[in-house]
């Protein structure tokens, strides 16, 4: 069978995997650039902009219905200026209209489908728009040609609506804030807090854990909130509702029972049945609450599911410089889901006997099968429940599904892999990075840690440029696309990270050199607050400022946090600038979005806890510190940073008396702790150091 394409367009030459997977098709695709937008000009055509992701089901599913199709790209071409973009490589023009989408239609999604002048102003979209008319949807043809009416037939009308949705785009950014709100003490205190909690714990699904309705997303920002929130105050409901939440994912379809790692989300209340793709921001910050949670609760069953899930991305998603790449698909061999279900008869092959008679009883598997004809392993409760409700011995029974766990893995790599989409995102690798070194503190795996410092490393090699600014995206040896404002938001935050598992002040002066770039390239001097892009970027209609949590956290909630943790420090050395009086002033006026609407700002509800619990600068003295760092890093005090800088080894002037009266140096560490720069006595001790640290 011969592989020659019979189409090839202008996406032939990306690197973009997603881009890629377009570049055949019968549709003359163009990538976002300027001979795509100068021709739209010159021809005085609307713009088709399609915008998705390579792991993303219907995005593939709408490739083939429509864009293989040779009857519809002639509509296609004939019409319209067809640009594609990867939302990933190109996240500002997604955020840009994908708010126009959900202001014309009251929903969102990808594949991201919108019509949009020569000037770049939106005047209609949509998401997945079947073949033929379906599910109350236009057929694809008709929004075509419709549109393409429209637009010859009432362009005044089309410019006017444009310019409408355009002036909405531009008053969004105004979305939540409160400039009038002044009322620091009745913000920032424990009570705030409580009600935080409360209003979370609103919308939490009691039974399957987690919040909301299906489709459920784990909500990662709500759920470390009520974890750090039984942490200060010992509410236990709160920690009833981050743990059931917690286990829920991990024995449910979400999480892969096999190899380890979460997907996207799940399309069914009970966690059951994933959306397949798997995302590397999605595993990084489930990492995080993953330790956080063990730390509280020291489950084994957290502990268990951080190794198997860093073991999944090790062996499917690191790349051999120390980066990791971005997703895998939801499809194999053109199948949702294929890679990961299992029929009866094959557990039984494989395991025989009473082993796969327990395995398959545990994990829900039945002969007609529990999604599709096939099965998604899944189980109701714990192991340790099973075992009791069926009269089991708990290691036999644990022996045993482990077993039968690493011969399904066996067997499953000789599938058919999905397609990794293997390009490598600044923003996700730095999120990687603080997961990793928060699984470190839980775990005090070594291992953890050194691919933490690795991807740094890697992080420094390809993504930072000689100027200080940073890349956003690197694939085949190359970087490209000037960072966005979450790329330096999160890479301070991961940075910050690794200072506190290493001990390196040189990861926190790097972290304050990034800062004051960002600062000159995105702050808004009139509000304190950070647009997405830069200020020289010309290829787009407006600025946007990201206040709320999406699926990856806030970058001006990030940024917040970063400078909670920058400002207190405090060191002439690292020369830091306290802008402490910004963030409460931009918390502030945010106030009744917050409060109102916590799931939303969920790393916004964390700075108020910070503020409220005051950021802990504890500073560690002498020659031989390795051991102090290392104890340290494991104690779950949220607001602490550690410093080691201030200290050299020649310089270590601290004596002990030994048992015959005479005086030695003494070699052990020495530590304190500052609070708005005010100092504790000295200790040498770590018990009463944290005792100290964490008094009521």
């Amino acid at each position: 069978m011969s592989s020659t394409k019979l189409y090839s367009n202008h996406l032939i030459n990306e690197s973009s995997t997603y881009l890629l997977q377009h570049a055949h098709n019968p549709v003359d695709w163009y990538p976002w650039g300027a001979e795509a937008l100068e021709r739209a000009v010159k021809e005085d055509k609307p713009i088709l902009l399609s915008i998705g992701y390579a792991a993303c089901h219907w995005c593939h599913v709408m490739e083939r219905e429509s864009f293989e199709d040779e009857a519809t790209a002639e509509l296609m071409n004939q019409y319209f200026i067809n640009i594609k973009v990867d939302r990933e490589e190109r996240p500002d023009i997604d955020h840009i209209y994908m708010d126009a989408v959900q202001a014309m239609t009251g929903s969102g999604g990808w594949p991201l489908n919108v019509f949009i002048t020569p000037e770049l102003k939106p005047f209609y979209g949509g998401t997945y728009f079947p073949p033929v008319n379906a599910h109350n949807r236009m057929s694809w043809k008709e929004v075509l040609q419709r549109v393409d009416a429209v637009y010859r037939n009432k362009k005044e009308e089309i410019q006017e609506q444009a310019e409408r949705l355009t002036e909405h785009l531009i008053s969004s950014n105004a979305f939540g804030l409160d400039k009038t709100a002044n009322d620091e003490d009745d913000l920032f205190s424990k009570e705030t807090l409580q009600t935080i909690a409360d209003n979370i714990l609103k919308s939490a699904d009691k039974e399957w854990g987690g919040f909301g309705k299906a489709p459920k997303f784990p909500q990662t920002f709500s759920i470390q909130y009520l974890l750090r929130h039984y942490h200060y105050s010992k509410d236990e409901q709160s920690l009833e509702q981050a743990t059931h939440a917690l286990d829920k994912m991990i024995f449910g379809g979400i999480y892969d029972q096999i190899g380890g790692g979460f997907s996207r989300y799940s399309t069914d209340h009970k966690w059951q049945i994933p959306h397949f793709e798997k995302m590397l921001y999605d595993n990084a910050l489930l990492l995080n609450i993953l330790a956080e949670g063990y730390q509280i609760t020291g489950k084994e069953l957290y502990a268990n599911a951080i190794r198997q899930s860093i073991g999944f991305l090790k062996r499917e998603m690191l790349n051999e410089e120390g980066g990791f790449y971005s997703a895998l698909d939801a499809d194999s061999e053109g199948i949702e889901g294929k890679y990961y279900v299992w029929s009866k008869e094959e557990i039984d092959n494989l395991l025989g006997g009473n082993e796969a008679e327990i395995f398959c009883r545990y994990f829900q598997v039945t002969e007609e099968g529990n999604w599709e004809e096939s099965n998604i392993l899944w189980s109701k409760n714990s192991i340790e429940e099973f075992a009791k409700e069926n009269s089991l011995d708990i290691d036999l029974l644990k022996e045993s599904i482990h077993l039968g766990i690493e011969k399904l893995l066996t067997e499953r790599e000789k599938r058919i892999r999905p397609q990794l989409d293997d390009k490598i995102l600044l923003n996700w690798n730095a999120l990687m990075i603080t997961g990793l070194c928060k699984s470190f503190e839980a775990l005090q795996d070594e291992h953890y840690k050194e691919l933490a410092v690795n991807c740094m490393k890697f992080v420094y090699d390809k993504f930072c440029k000689d100027d200080g600014t940073l890349w956003h995206v690197y694939k085949n040896g190359k970087a490209k696309i000037d960072a966005f404002l979450d790329d330096y938001a999160y890479t301070i935050q991961a940075l910050i990270a690794l200072n506190n598992i290493t001990g390196d002040s040189g990861y926190i002066k790097k972290a304050v050199e990034i800062l004051k770039i960002a600062d000159n390239k995105f702050k808004d001097k009139a509000t304190g607050l950070y647009y997405y892009t830069d200020q020289n970027q010309a290829d787009i209609i407006v600025r946007k400022k990201e206040l709320y949590d999406g699926a990856t956290p806030s970058a001006n909630a990030v940024m917040m946090n970063n400078l909670i943790y920058l400002s207190a420090i405090g060191n002439d050395a690292i020369k830091t600038i306290d802008k402490s009086a910004d963030v409460r002033n931009n918390i502030l006026s945010l106030k009744k979005a917050i409060i109102n609407h916590p799931t939303s700002f969920g790393i916004w509800a964390m700075n108020i806890q910070l503020i409220v619990k005051e950021i802990k600068v504890i500073n560690i003295h002498g020659i031989n510190i390795e051991n102090e760092i290392k104890v340290m890093s494991n104690w779950l005090i949220p607001e602490k940073i550690i410093l080691t800088d201030r200290v050299k080894e020649e310089n270590n002037k601290t004596f002990e008396m030994n048992e015959n009266g005479q005086q030695i140096q003494h070699l052990s560490a020495v530590f304190n702790v500052c609070t708005k720069y005010t100092c504790s006595m000295d200790f040498v001790n770590l018990t009463d150091f944290y005792n100290y640290l964490t008094k009521a």
